[in-house]
């Protein structure tokens, strides 16, 4: 099965292991799409949680062919980016990590995140704007 459907799948388990302390309000269909929503990204951030693992893994793996100078350019490098992309706020960093490395298309990531492609678009954009204004003001320090 793929990770789509096994979302899905365990969302359908969850829902009928616990229909019965549920008290919908609302819409069925829209509640369910929430829940599988919600269960992607959660399931985005484990995934995201263990590429860095690999990726540090990785590193050390190759390590040994670059040199201590180099090794320690890169390590800073990639902790600059990552603290950056930390300041950006989750909605635009979502959407940033999303389309850029997850290679979602916009109209992929609003349809998972119920909202409109153009509002997506606007949060990528000024996303890219803030890390670049983030960025332009640390080179100038």
């Amino acid at each position: 099965m793929s990770d789509a459907e096994d979302i899905v799948h365990d969302v359908f388990v969850s829902f009928a292991q616990s229909a019965d302390r549920i008290k919908l309000s609302g819409n069925l269909k829209s509640y369910l799409l929430t829940c599988v929503a919600n269960r992607s990204r959660n399931k985005n951030r484990a995934n995201q949680h263990r590429k860095s693992v690999r990726l540090d893994e990785a590193e050390s793996a190759v390590s040994h062919s670059k040199t201590p100078e180099q090794w320690l350019i890169c390590s800073e490098e990639l902790s600059r980016w990552s603290k950056t992309m930390a300041r950006l706020p989750y909605e635009q960093r979502e959407v940033v990590i999303l389309h850029l490395r997850a290679g979602m298309k916009f109209r992929e990531i609003a349809t998972l995140q119920d909202m409109s492609v153009n509002t997506v678009k606007g949060r990528y954009r000024y996303g890219l704007n803030k890390l670049r204004s983030i960025l332009n003001g640390e080179v100038e320090k």
